[in-house]
């Protein structure tokens, strides 16, 4: 069972206590927590509260997988260029939609009014800019180039072309009459803008460059960011530029018929050149730093838009680095990263009132970030992407991908909204307990829960169905079927001006104690000095030592003559049983140790309450033989004596052989210097395992058995001798079986004349 926690999403804070039979807790209460669930209708602040969000009023829903392009025209009516069927709706200031226009190509990346209102719309690919009144387009100027990405008018009424394949801005000043007025030598030029004096800003791809082109052939680069894409540059009235830069996972997912780098909506997309990136240790940051190669895009001739259409490449993440970015380069050329992504790709900003809102990838999300750069997510879409933000007298409008939508948010807060949690992990099938949760609950404003649970990681129809609602701060009772996983979801609503706040949530539950796992058992053989000198005081009653001086003088005799001193052994032999274990819910596990022979039926008990994962047993407790051990893990300590669960694992038979073999020499042949002698070595245990013998206290010289090969218990053996010196010659024939015991003989070949 889990020890007392707090599990957060952002981390889990093991709370240690002595038992865990208390429940644990899932709380969400920060930012990051929250902002891992479901958004609609609602708003998450800084701090980590949920609040009502700005009302999301649906202002187009064309039949369009997406909105590429908005324009404000002066009497309050919007265009919206989209994408595949290439079409141009207005939106008048009634609210009324239609269709406006429908080009031969299939995406309008770009719309732009003119100061007589008169509507300019650029196609893609084989790109291509018309102009548009009362709905009757007429073209206006065909590039050199395949797509064109963005248009922008300058003070004098020219109009400005962002193009890609090859990446050039165009300078059009009248119906068929342009130039490429300069080339950047990258594949796209992603998005163009005025500053505040009048000059042109423009962004790149692949090489994340911002440009400031105050001539023709003349630039200064502003910036050059570590993605890949400039997305979208926005002057500040102060003179500051605010860029959106994305393009750290190069993913050819989502809205990319053709935005350099990304990828389409719905099924068929138009192919673009992607941009060529290397990702190295970056040892100053720490970490890994995107260096897009610094190539320059060839330009390549135009293709059909049949042959442009294909199917959308493999998904490449890069892992740990940025997504997506958003910078302020100030007047004096400094700057400023604002924020960054991991999870997210930032597609517009704007820039009102001090403050920046911007739009995302996730679930079409819109924040806005403060001048202290305190971040905000001002509503979520719940769309694949929210594409285009455009700031209008009657609020901001947001365009999505995955299904074109225009929305509009409203001034002031909708009347309700519900958040999703995300899926929580139990680990096991839990037992749940209360609901709590901490906010603020004003009069005429509403905070209620459900719950839902499952053992399937996503929710799915084998889930159970929402909960009764819950609404006791203090503590509601979770009703859903005990299991491993679970989900909250919580209704705020109003129905004067004051608003509910939800600032945390805990959800209380027991997870099934899981039993303890138990991996190994080994038994192995010691020897132990201290082991030696105690077996040693307990027989003789204390310890003794003896000293040898090399002296002409005879020892003083002694009535009883000079005794032998017994030579001890290095250590008294242990036997060491070991084992592995385990508990998933970090439990503290006891043991209790058993054993039995190979021909007995009932296990007897070593030791119990054992905390440690070993235990050492005297060798001479058990006689020579086979021996099972057995070995029970109990999590006891950390649960009650109901809940508590054990494990056992009895071990392969260990074979305890206490006596060395019996070596018997037989009678020694002598013929001149030649001497064998045959002898027989005995275990009553285990196999012989080695032979070997040594001459006159030399070293051991191996020997091979008659048979040639040491496989049993009883083994025979012929020593073979040539060349020995005359004298007396002691050998030492020793065996030694399976368990390292050595049984010694000795063979005295009396001296022998010289001849």
């Amino acid at each position: 069972m889990k020890r007392p926690a707090v599990v957060s999403l952002c981390g889990a804070l093991a709370v240690c206590a002595a038992f865990a039979s208390a429940p644990t807790a899932w709380e969400m209460t920060s930012y990051r927590d929250f902002l891992a669930g479901r958004f609609t209708g609602l708003s998450l602040t800084r701090e980590g509260h949920l609040t009502l969000a700005p009302k999301l009023e649906t202002l187009l829903e064309p039949d369009q997988p997406v909105i590429w392009s908005l324009a404000a025209a002066p009497g309050g009516a919007i265009y919206a260029g989209t994408g595949h069927r290439g079409r141009v709706y207005r939106i008048g200031p009634d609210g009324k939609s239609s269709v406006y226009w429908t080009a031969d190509q299939p995406e309008v990346f770009a719309l732009a009014l003119d100061r007589k209102g008169a509507l300019y719309a650029a196609t893609s690919p084989n790109g291509a800019i018309y102009r548009i009144e009362n709905g009757k387009a007429t073209s206006y100027f065909v590039p050199q180039a395949k797509y064109i990405w963005s248009l922008a008018f300058a003070p004098d009424g020219s109009l400005y072309a962002g193009a890609g394949e090859p990446g050039t801005i165009l300078r059009i000043e009248s119906a068929g009459k342009g130039e490429v007025y300069y080339d950047t030598g990258q594949t796209h030029v992603t998005c163009l803008a005025l500053d505040a004096e009048g000059r042109l800003l423009a962004g790149s791809e692949p090489n994340g460059l911002i440009y400031r082109v105050s001539a023709k052939d003349k630039a200064f680069v502003l910036y050059d960011s570590s993605l890949p894409e400039i997305r979208t540059l926005v002057p500040a009235p102060d003179g500051a530029v605010y860029a959106a830069a994305l393009g750290g996972s190069i993913a050819q997912n989502a809205i990319g018929a053709a935005v350099p780098g990304q990828g389409a909506a719905g099924g068929a997309t138009v192919s673009t050149t992607t941009a060529t990136i290397t990702v190295e240790a970056s040892a100053d940051q720490g970490g890994i730093e995107i260096k897009p190669k610094n190539e320059a895009a060839k330009p390549q001739p135009p293709q059909t838009a049949a042959a442009a259409v294909t199917s959308a490449p493999p998904v490449v993440e890069v892992s740990g680095v940025d997504k997506s970015a958003i910078y302020r380069i100030n007047r004096d050329n400094t700057v400023d990263s604002l924020w960054t992504s991991k999870e997210e790709n930032v597609y517009d900003l704007l820039v009102s009132g001090g403050q920046l809102t911007f739009s995302t990838d996730g679930q079409g999300r819109i924040y806005r970030l403060s001048p202290s750069r305190k971040i905000t997510l001002l509503t979520e879409t719940n769309e694949g992407e929210a594409t285009r933000l455009l700031d209008t007298a009657r609020g901001v409008l947001a365009a999505t991908a995955d299904s074109g939508k225009l929305y509009r948010l409203a001034a002031g807060p909708g009347e309700s909204g519900t958040y999703e949690s995300p899926v929580h992990d139990a680990n096991t099938v839990a037992r749940w307990g209360r609901l709590s949760w901490r906010g603020k609950l004003p009069d005429g404003s509403g905070i209620v829960f459900r719950t839902r649970t499952g053992n399937s990681v996503r929710p799915d129809r084998t889930w159970s169905d929402w909960s009764e609602p819950l609404t006791d701060p203090s503590g509601s009772p979770i009703t859903s079927p005990n299991a491993r996983y679970i989900e909250w979801k919580a209704l705020l609503s109003r129905s004067g001006a004051a608003e509910p706040v939800l600032e945390s949530v805990s959800v209380a539950y027991l997870p099934q104690n899981t039993p303890p796992v138990l991996r190994a058992i080994s038994v192995t053989s010691q020897f132990t000095a201290a082991a030696a000198k105690a077996a040693s005081q307990s027989s003789s009653g204390g310890a003794y030592s003896v000293t040898v001086t090399d002296t002409p003088d005879a020892a003083p005799a002694t009535s009883s003559g000079t005794p032998a001193v017994p030579v001890p052994r290095a250590g008294a032999e242990q036997l060491l049983i070991t084992w592995q274990a385990e508990d998933a819910d970090g439990d503290r596990l006891v043991y209790s140790l058993w054993f039995r022979g190979e021909d007995e039926h009932e296990w007897k008990l070593l030791k119990s309450n054992l905390s440690d994962n070993s235990y050492a047993l005297d060798a001479d407790a058990l006689a020579d033989g086979k021996y099972y051990f057995r070995v029970i893990a109990s999590d006891a300590p950390s649960n009650p004596p109901a809940t508590a669960r054990t494990a056992e694992l009895v071990s392969s038979p260990a074979l305890i052989d206490h006596t060395p073999p019996v070596v018997v020499p037989g009678t020694p042949r002598v013929t001149g210097s030649h001497v064998e002698i045959g002898f027989e070595a005995t275990d009553a245990t285990s196999p012989i395992r080695r032979c070997e013998y040594a001459l006159d206290g030399g070293p051991w010289v191996p020997m091979d058995p008659a048979e040639g090969i040491l496989d049993s218990q009883h083994e025979r053996f012929l020593l073979k001798l040539d060349g020995l010196s005359p004298g007396e010659h002691l050998i030492v024939l020793r065996a030694i079986d399976s368990a390292n015991n050595a049984g010694l003989a000795k063979v005295v070949l009396p001296a022998r004349e010289s001849k």
